[in-house]
């Protein structure tokens, strides 16, 4: 006697949770584009300034077109079998680094929209360098419910340089410090649990993932210029990173849209900063 069709599909969904791999989906859920942001501005200062206007224009295009965007851990949980299924037309938001203008342009826009987005953080330029976030305006971000705060790295180091420069010990206990330290400084100075990790510059290999799972973390993210797959490594999943050009058409495009009329009507016109 055949199995109701809904018993087959509970069993199926049963076997994905038990072994670590989502559940079947629909093909926007199983293809997710992550959005890596630096910093922001009224104008376009350099190739990773993003222009207040241009943030603005992206969301109000993401809620006009149906997206969801989603917590960056909920998509992780996803993959790692411990969520069931994903929103259709779902999109994750990310910004690197801890720029100040975070704070002052980011914040309010996101707090309008009531979205959540993940910030990646070096702890070293946090209330120290010029540019960047104060440890009062991260816990700040942390209480308003719509940022979370992850490791990106300890002070951003280039580890393709750091490999040529150091003995492969000296290489190895640097790897090392950079995962630990900036997930220990994060956790005490915020009282938050850290385990998703940005890779400085986009770079990784075998080592460093190693490395990173041995630190704790459960997923790590790299910078490819596509949608998240659920054939991609946990610790090497792309993202897309922003730029000022992204608006319009291009913008589509990146979200796997076909070209729609009148879609690049109304977004803002770049302009550098003099």
């Amino acid at each position: 006697m055949k199995k109701p069709l809904a018993c087959l599909a509970l069993q199926l969904l049963l076997i994905n949770v038990v072994s670590g791999q989502p559940s079947p989906n629909t093909t926007d859920a199983l293809t997710v584009p992550i959005l890596a942001y630096h910093r922001f501005g009224p104008t376009v200062a350099d190739s990773m300034t993003v222009r207040t206007s241009t943030f603005a224009w992206q969301l109000r295009y993401l809620r006009e077109h149906g997206y969801t965007v989603i917590r960056l851990k909920d998509y992780v949980d996803y993959r790692r079998g411990l969520r069931p299924a994903l929103p259709a037309r779902a999109v994750v938001i990310t910004a690197d680094d801890g720029h100040r203008s975070v704070y002052s342009e980011m914040f309010p826009l996101v707090r309008q929209a009531g979205i959540p987005v993940t910030l990646f953080i070096y702890p070293s330029a946090i209330s120290h360098a010029s540019y960047a976030l104060t440890w009062d305006e991260l816990t700040e971000l942390t209480r308003s419910g719509l940022f979370t705060v992850e490791s990106h790295t300890y002070w951003h180091p280039n580890f393709h340089v750091e490999k040529r420069r150091l003995g492969s010990a000296q290489y190895t206990a640097l790897v090392c410090t950079q995962l630990t330290l900036s997930k220990r400084v994060l956790q005490q100075r915020l009282g938050i649990s850290v385990d998703l990790l940005a890779w400085p510059y986009g770079i990784y290999d075998e080592q460093l993932m190693n490395e990173a799972r041995a630190a704790g973390y459960v997923a790590a993210f790299a910078l490819a210029g596509r949608p998240a797959r659920v054939s991609d490594p946990l610790l090497a999943l792309p993202r897309f990173l922003m730029t000022d050009h992204d608006v319009g058409a291009a913008f589509g495009r990146l979200l796997g849209e076909r070209a729609e009329a009148g879609q690049s009507a109304s977004f803002p016109r770049a302009r550098r900063q003099p």
